[in-house]
C-alpha cells in the first residue's frame, strides 16, 4: 500500500529542498508519493531534473504565494 508525504524544506536553500527530497526517497517505497514544500524558487527546476534523472515520475508543480509544492511519485 502507498502512502503520501509532506517533505516541509521551506526556509532552507540550494541544495537544502533537493536534499531532504532525496533522504525521504530512498525511505520511501515504490509507489509512495511525496510532496515537497519549497520556498527556494530553484526546486521548481532542479526537482524535476532530479527525478528525470533518477527514474521517478514527476506528478506535478505548482507555487502557491511563496511555495512550491513538487509532486513526486518513488518508481524504482
Amino acid at each position: 500500500m502507498s502512502e503520501s508525504k509532506i517533505v516541509d524544506a521551506c526556509n532552507t536553500y540550494c541544495p537544502g529542498p533537493l536534499m531532504e527530497l532525496i533522504t525521504h526517497m530512498k525511505r520511501a517505497k515504490v509507489g509512495d508519493v511525496l510532496e515537497l514544500l519549497s520556498t527556494d524558487k530553484g526546486s521548481a527546476n532542479d526537482v524535476p531534473e532530479w527525478v528525470t534523472k533518477a527514474g521517478h515520475d514527476m506528478l506535478g508543480s505548482e507555487k502557491v504565494g511563496e511555495v512550491w509544492h513538487i509532486k513526486v511519485r518513488k518508481a524504482r
